[in-house]
């Protein structure tokens, strides 16, 4: 782990949060004395930030096998997630990842995590992190304008149409979480260091250059209904594809895990991160790529990539299609 005396932390760190010997100090850890807080309410007391340069995302392919469950690692966008607090290190929001799939370059499966609660701490001396959080995934679809030609005969009846389709995020998929095999506790836990619960291959690795390090396991729940159930078919096909593309990682009982391998503290941009979601949207909708560049590829543990079936991604493009001519 890196060494704070040649790191260029800025000056300003007081610390004091949580007090000497406080519950919310590890090895108890329970932040349950702080309200969960809406993430983006009191962007105006962020002071410092540490920002996730290498967030490694790990989930199992195949989660019902008995034998091997394919467990997949996948290095996400540098900074995608970050976590802001206060001199003194109360943390008040916390910036979660967006991530867009492209269907044959021309659709864009747009994922975004939404932190709906959270709640903790960090110390920059100690180099622990202790976060609640709860957060809802949201999936919703783009088009490439130049190109869109896979959906093009059915494009405009659902933008247009007397329907609510996942076209914006105002009408996206909503994804369920929650704890890890707790699925009546939405709040879920980030901990200081690594999970312990699977080996880390080599390239998921950063003890060399990362400041801290923090992980946390969110289980995969069901996707919210609409007062439509043509719309629920559809968004039904959407998860198919999207589960298809990226090997199951949002798929209903299966657990998504991040390690978060953070840098050295920096101070925050409010304005910055109040436009934090519509930067990375933006790039993610005209670019093809994050801001900061793109993530690796999906990899199993000896390095070997992960690649979807085409010609089930193929079908399932023309189910939808299918699907939606029904009604038109």
């Amino acid at each position: 782990m890196q060494d704070n005396q040649n790191s260029p932390i800025p000056a300003g760190w007081v610390g004091g949060f949580p007090p000497a010997g406080s519950p919310m100090l590890y090895p108890i850890r329970d932040l349950s004395s702080l309200p969960m807080l809406g993430n983006m309410d009191n962007i105006n007391f962020l002071q410092r930030q540490l920002g996730v340069r290498w967030p490694e995302f790990s989930w199992e392919t195949e989660k019902d096998s008995p034998t091997n469950t394919k467990r997949c690692y996948q290095q996400f966008a540098p900074y995608i997630s970050r976590a802001g607090y206060t001199d003194e290190g109360r943390v008040y929001s916390v910036i979660c990842p967006q991530q867009g799939v492209w269907i044959k370059d021309e659709i864009c499966i747009n994922v975004e995590v939404t932190v709906t609660g959270q709640r903790g701490w960090v110390n920059e001396v100690t180099k622990e992190i202790a976060i609640d959080m709860t957060v809802e995934g949201k999936i919703w679809l783009t088009r490439d304008k130049k190109k869109g030609g896979i959906f093009n005969d059915i494009w405009a009846f659902m933008e247009y149409g007397p329907f609510k389709f996942p076209l914006d995020k105002e009408h996206a998929i909503r994804v369920t979480t929650h704890k890890q095999n707790d699925p009546t506790q939405p709040i879920f836990e980030v901990i200081h260091g690594l999970n312990p619960e699977f080996e880390n291959p080599p390239f998921a690795l950063h003890e060399a250059e990362a400041f801290a390090t923090a992980f946390l396991a969110v289980e995969i729940g069901a996707i919210k209904e609409t007062k439509s159930s043509l719309v629920d078919g559809f968004n039904h096909l959407i998860m198919n594809i999207f589960n298809l593309g990226s090997g199951n990682m949002l798929q209903p009982g299966n657990t998504l895990s991040w390690n978060l391998w953070f840098t050295e503290p920096a101070l925050v941009n409010k304005e910055e991160w109040k436009n934090h979601a519509n930067f990375w949207r933006d790039s993610i909708d005209i670019h093809h790529r994050s801001p900061t560049g793109n993530g690796t590829d999906a990899r199993y543990f000896d390095g070997s990539t992960f690649n979807p079936e085409q010609n089930a991604i193929d079908e399932i493009v023309q189910d939808i299609i299918d699907y939606v001519k029904k009604h038109i």
